[in-house]
């Protein structure tokens, strides 16, 4: 697939200039387009405040310091010409018909006439913004509708119209998914699309039933978050990030434009939402809005606005005996099935709002889309939901909620009543075969189940699983044959930290791959690749003296890596999202990497009053060469903002891969293993690194007492800093020599245990499993 040599991007606003910054990410050059400056010298000033405020964003938005770079500012009176040297032309002005078709008529002017064209609206018909395109232009023309912020949404929707080329669509299907990481849904030209529109029901549902249930902005946040698998912003929080005069913009819009809609009410705003906004109450961007930050420092707070008084209040924190209970059920389908069972306030809230959920989306079947798949993915992958509506329906019990709700005296959507007729049990079901993973999807149009597509590229680890089983398995990670010669060695254990299962899992594919594969990749998908070693465990054996246990048990990861990088055969590490201390040495230790470019690795051990055990110390004296960045990068606990940032810092290698979209990457890791495989030659035996002894000593801890009289770290930092400076100087050896692997990992474990038996080192620990955060003690 070819890159375009140049992308353009009309409007640098909020989501031009993220969409800008995102090429860039891709590697893609960008001329990013605004109104020219009212005055001042530099006319291209509001394109450059838009690249600016993309790279100062946070999350940012550009993968490096240097990406920007790769954008060029403009403005539509002086620059407008130069958008012929463009492949590819995103409009993303605002939401205003008279104003798109305005600005079309000049990109049309100058575009090349082979250049693709794509509006980012996110919601007005594009039959109406194309109305007076001349008909080759209409054939390059489709909605490119990108979420909020970018780079880190995984939805995109793309709305072909009539008249757009097959070759077109294609194209932007492809370079979408693969080269910016996204995951395409095809959407019908209908208002909102997709996502939008079920989203926006979703959130007027939620404010609906919150005021008849008189339920705090807390009480909802607990409800609607993480407990019923949706992100943690969970739904007020999420409208303070959103922005309310947004919300209530696209709601009352969309309200407009489905007049047959028999929901459409709660579409528009309500009350406490029109009155906040009378206020200048808008979210984040104005200060306050659901939530507001008082104070600083320790006596920094979060405040909750009460809907009634508009008073804020001390955020409370919220219980309630089904929610409570619900938490210690670990499997999605059965704590959601207890919820919508409890008798209690909180149970009725999440019935009435699950229900109307699942029920609107099967009533939007085939008005916005033929096939429920695209509206599940639309919801996974634009708004964060575990679940899309139809897979939610599937978990909390296809037959039992449909009865329910028709036992209520509800209306069953005709689609779901079919359903019923032909005792179907639910929206999807396995259809594995040949040691294959197959999955049918009920097709409504054909009132039978119809087989979903394949997507290649893309392999579900679950899925596998499913289809043939596993080679070995413990509670905390499995083997899995990817097929072609390859076994995959999954973690799963609670955030994927590491403990005695873990090495043990990784020790038997080193012996099974030995013996029956060509090649190893080490990948997972969980919600991080790994938060490095299971504390809780290092802890107890620290308070319980258990210094013997906790010796062996370092020396064994230890050597697990060192049997990783010396293997026989290639072997893969597939890292993304948080990669931290012991899964940054996992990976550091493997012959290649294939990471996701949305990861955020490091040697965070300071951070629990420790230093890297497993061999991290070592391979950054390699990799870097110099003793002073390794006790900065380590020291300071730096991790990087993306894979490309990892690169920056060593942490991957020049010659490892990076995958834009995650759902790529464990094919990506398998075919570079691959890659590898034939004539493939482990390093040689008998390496040896060069330390610097006293006198590197002597400047670390120079560095480290000049930060300690800076006030930048504390007296118990400079205690670890003094035993990793230790560490990486060689034990302080009277001058510099080379010493082996062996040696350095024998100064890291000892240095290791000696702090884990400090009180100090224990709080934050303690502390760490307690809050998530760490301790400045």
């Amino acid at each position: 697939m070819k890159n375009p040599r140049q992308a353009g991007v009309i409007g640098a606003g909020t989501m031009g200039s993220r969409i800008a910054a995102h090429f860039a990410n891709a590697g893609i050059p960008v001329l990013l387009l605004d109104l020219p400056a009212a005055a001042g010298p530099d006319r291209s000033a509001p394109a450059r405040k838009g690249i600016d405020a993309a790279a100062k964003a946070r999350p940012g938005g550009m993968f490096t310091a240097t990406t920007a770079a790769l954008i060029t500012p403009g403005n539509f009176e002086d620059d407008m010409a130069r958008l012929a040297a463009c492949d590819w032309i995103v409009e993303a002005v605002t939401e205003n018909l008279d104003i798109k078709r305005g600005i079309w008529s000049r990109i049309l002017e100058h575009a090349s006439p082979a250049a693709i064209l794509s509006t980012n609206t996110s919601g007005i018909p594009l039959a109406q913004i194309a109305a007076e395109f001349p008909a080759e232009a209409r054939s390059r023309f489709l909605g490119t509708h990108f979420f909020n912020p970018p780079r880190y949404l995984h939805l995109v929707e793309l709305i072909p119209t009539p008249d757009t080329g097959a070759a077109v669509i294609e194209y932007v299907s492809q370079f979408c998914d693969v080269r910016l990481g996204k995951g395409v849904v095809m959407c019908k030209d209908t208002p909102n699309f997709i996502a939008n529109r079920i989203g926006s029901f979703f959130g007027g549902t939620t404010a609906k039933y919150a005021l008849e249930g008189g339920f705090t902005v807390e009480e909802v946040d607990a409800l609607t978050g993480g407990l019923i698998g949706l992100p943690n912003s969970a739904s007020f929080r999420l409208l303070d990030i959103v922005g309310l005069d947004v919300w209530a913009f696209v709601g009352t819009n969309l309200h407009a434009l489905v007049p047959h809609d028999a929901w459409r009410e709660r579409f528009l705003p309500p009350p406490f939402l029109e009155e906040m906004m009378r206020r200048g109450w808008l979210g984040e961007k104005s200060g306050q809005g659901f939530y507001r930050r008082v104070g600083k420092g320790e006596e920094k707070k979060i405040e909750a606005i009460d809907l009634n008084t508009f008073e804020y209040h001390a955020a409370a924190k919220v219980t309630m005996a089904s929610m409570e209970a619900a938490r210690n059920i670990a499997d999605l389908p059965a704590r959601l099935r207890a919820l919508v069972a409890a008798k209690d306030r909180a149970g009725e809230f999440l019935w009435k709002l699950l229900s109307d959920h699942v029920v609107y989306a099967a009533e939007r079947v085939p008005e916005i889309s033929d096939r429920i798949v695209e509206i599940d993915r639309a919801m996974r992958w634009g708004y964060a939901h575990t679940y899309g509506p139809f897979e939610l329906w599937d978990a909390l019990g296809f037959l039992d909620t449909a009865r329910r709700i028709e036992a209520e005296g509800r209306a069953l959507p005709e689609l779901a009543q079919r359903m019923l007729t032909a005792g179907v049990q639910g929206f999807y079901r396995s259809a594995d075969r040949n040691g294959g993973p197959h999955t049918e999807y009920f097709d409504f149009g054909a009132s039978q189940f119809a087989e979903m597509e394949t997507r290649p590229g893309v392999t579900v680890l679950s899925d596998v699983k499913r289809a043939r089983g596993v080679i070995a398995s413990n509670p905390g990670g499995s083997l899995i044959d990817l097929g072609d010669g390859v076994v995959c060695a999954e973690f799963h254990s609670k955030l994927n930290s590491i403990g005695e299962d873990t090495v043990r899992i990784l020790h038997a594919g080193l012996e099974e791959t030995a013996r029956n594969h060509r090649a190893m990749v080490i990948a997972n998908q969980g919600g991080d690749f790994c938060v490095g070693a299971n504390l809780m465990m290092v802890l107890m054996a620290a308070q319980n003296e258990e210094w013997d246990e906790l010796n062996a048990a370092v020396s064994r990861f230890q050597n697990v890596c060192m049997a990783l990088k010396y293997a026989p055969f290639p072997v893969v590490a597939a890292p993304f999202a948080r990669t931290l201390g012991g899964g940054t040495e996992i990976t550091l230790h493997a012959a290649r990497v294939q990471a996701s470019a949305e990861l955020y690795m490091g040697l965070t051990e300071v951070g629990v009053g420790v230093v890297p055990a497993g061999g991290g110390c070592k391979e950054m004296l390699l990799r870097l060469g110099d003793a002073r960045k390794a006790f900065e990068l380590i020291g300071m606990a730096k991790v990087s903002t993306s894979a490309e940032n990892a690169r920056e810092l060593r942490l991957l290698h020049k010659a490892d891969g990076v995958s834009m979209n995650q759902e790529r990457l464990i094919d990506d890791a398998k075919q570079l293993a691959l890659d590898l495989a034939p004539g493939y030659e482990a390093p040689a035996a008998g390496l040896t690194v060069p330390v610097g002894g006293d006198a590197a000593f002597a400047l670390m801890k120079m560095g480290a007492w000049l930060m300690r009289q800076g006030g930048y770290i504390t007296d118990y930092d400079m205690v670890v800093a003094e035993k990793l400076a230790f560490v990486l100087s060689g034990g302080r050896l009277t001058a510099a020599q080379a010493v082996s692997e062996q040696y350095l990992l024998d100064l890291e474990r000892e240095a290791f245990l000696s702090l884990c038996g400090d009180a100090r080192t224990q709080a934050r620990m303690q502390h760490m499993l307690k809050t998530g955060k760490a301790l400045r003690n």
